[in-house]
């Protein structure tokens, strides 16, 4: 199969392919428009050729070349005779848009606002013909920074961004000023960590490195850093290079090599063991959020389960790095969500509750308060009507975090759509860091909501702030298959009562077809096995 570079421009290939194949894609166009007006899938345009060239072999061939390049890399494409708008993604992150004229197959590069607007002729045709409609373009915010430009970087920001530091810190001490600045600015609750205003430059760093790691390698690697505490802060170092002799050499010697010639991995290496967080804030404020008789209560389902696991898998890692960086800090993670005065029988009225399985995490529930008036809501709201209430919800929240805390968190996420969006209001306030736990993205970097607004330029994928990272998990509960002696055999009995008691209960509803055993015996297998 020919290969469709990202080079490559569909208007200039298009041509060329569908004349090729001129006969046979005259009459697919016929077909695509002789419905009208209408938005049709990948499959859609396949089972309409397939109705209109029969000939399996035939389907084959012209699929071989360029044509079928560009029609499996087809997401979607807009009827509105004659016309036939296609938007095509060669690879992940770029789109291109084209409109093809089914009368003489003559192929036009569009614009995404153009694409939009024969997708809105569909579904509200006075809108679409609105010059006042309401079109956003959060492209011409985009701050004139370095991007990413692969595929195949994308959410790999970290690795690119410490390229671009270090090559911004190649060749004079002076460019590594702000790195030492910033090193200054590290400091927990009030105390310095890593080094203090005695290593205010460059050249003053360089040289009590070395003087450090000389004297760390002549005791033994295991030495605690309480041992040597005092000789570093001669030096002004402070805590937070390691726990042992031999941690804290390895973090010098990192910074060391970072200072000298700058590399991408010191540099990540580096910053991986700097400590910086230790209180966190995680925002999901919808649905009844709570550790017992929750499940199964509106809008309240996985992403609790799912919070709650993060949280302690979280914790489990705070403690580890803060363990290895030397410290005797204590890690605070808070997840804020909504209090319901009517709980319906769960704790969700309760303003502070201790996650179970956990030292140092807690759920905070602060109210909705009405706008208007400032009473607090009773009853629950769907998280699709929550959002009036986040603005007033966050302030609330800032304050009681502020206290609880006794200063600003590190780190503040958001989980959902709601939880994202009070994230953000507080992360801005506080000018503290925030991550992003996105469940589902839209996956089209230009979209329209007719009748509401246009989105002519999304977010842009490859921005460098952007960082996939897996999620955590609880290893007591997810574990290898091949961990048989771990698995809860302690259900068994309750398990085979759910699926197999013919007789129905509140828990259970019998099924009596024909295809009920084999299915069964499937899901018992699954739990129980």
């Amino acid at each position: 199969m020919a290969s469709l570079k990202r080079s490559d421009s569909m208007a200039d290939n298009m041509p060329e392919a569908l004349r090729q194949s001129r006969y046979h894609m005259k009459k697919c166009f016929t077909k695509y428009v002789e419905k009208g007006r209408r938005v049709m899938k990948l499959q859609h345009l396949l089972d309409e050729m397939d109705t209109v060239i029969g000939d399996t072999a035939e389907r084959a061939t012209l699929f071989q070349g360029l044509l079928g390049d560009i029609w499996l890399s087809t997401q979607e494409a807009v009827v509105n005779p004659p016309y036939v708008a296609f938007a095509i993604r060669p690879s992940p992150g770029f789109w291109e848009l084209v409109k093809v004229n089914s009368q003489d197959l003559s192929v036009e590069p569009i614009t995404s606002t153009d694409y939009l607007k024969y997708k809105e002729l569909i579904y509200d045709h006075n809108w679409s013909k609105d010059e006042e409609a309401l079109e956003l373009d959060f492209g011409a915010f985009e701050p004139d920074t370095p991007h990413l430009t692969l595929s195949s970087s994308i959410g790999n920001g970290t690795n690119f961004v410490s390229k671009f530091i270090t090559s911004k810190l190649s060749g004079e001490p002076e460019k590594a000023q702000p790195l030492v600045d910033y090193l200054l600015s590290l400091n927990h609750h009030g105390d310095n960590l890593m080094i203090n205003e005695t290593l205010s430059t460059t050249s003053k760093l360089q040289m009590a490195l070395l003087v450090a790691q000389v004297y760390l390698s002549g005791i033994p690697p295991q030495t605690p850093y309480e041992k040597f505490d005092l000789s570093f802060k001669e030096w002004g170092f402070e805590k937070g290079w390691g726990d042992t002799a031999e941690r804290a050499r390895d973090t010098m010697r990192s910074l060391s090599e970072v200072l000298q010639a700058p590399d991408p991995t010191n540099m990540e290496r580096f910053f991986s063991r700097l400590p910086t967080v230790f209180n966190v804030v995680i925002f999901s404020p919808h649905g009844y959020f709570g550790q017992a008789d929750v499940l199964g209560l509106p809008d309240t389902g996985g992403q609790v389960v799912y919070i709650l696991d993060q949280v302690k898998a979280l914790e489990q890692e705070l403690l580890l790095r803060i363990s290895q960086q030397g410290l005797n800090f204590k890690p605070q993670i808070i997840v804020v969500t909504r209090l319901i005065p009517d709980a319906r029988g769960t704790k969700c009225n309760q303003e502070l509750e201790s996650i179970e399985g956990t030292k140092h995490s807690s759920i905070l529930r602060v109210p909705f308060r009405r706008v208007e008036d400032g009473s607090v809501l009773q009853k629950w709201v769907s998280r699709f009507d929550v959002y009036p209430y986040i603005e007033k919800f966050t302030r609330e929240v800032t304050a009681k975090v502020l206290e609880l805390m006794e200063g600003k968190p590190d780190l503040i996420i958001g989980n959902y759509s709601d939880g994202n969006l009070g994230a953000t209001l507080m992360a801005t306030r506080l000018g503290v860091t925030q991550a992003t736990i996105a469940h589902a993205l839209e996956s089209h970097s230009a979209f329209t909501m007719p009748g509401l607004a246009r989105v002519v330029s999304g977010i842009n994928i490859f921005d460098p702030k952007f960082n996939i990272a897996s999620p955590g998990a609880d290893q007591s509960i997810y574990f290898p298959y091949t961990e048989k002696q771990r698995r809860f055999t302690q259900f068994t009995p309750a398990i085979e009562e759910l699926l197999f008691n013919p007789n129905d209960t509140r828990d259970h509803m019998y099924c009596h077809s024909a295809s009920s055993p084999s299915t069964t015996w499937f899901l018992y297998s699954l739990l129980a096995n």
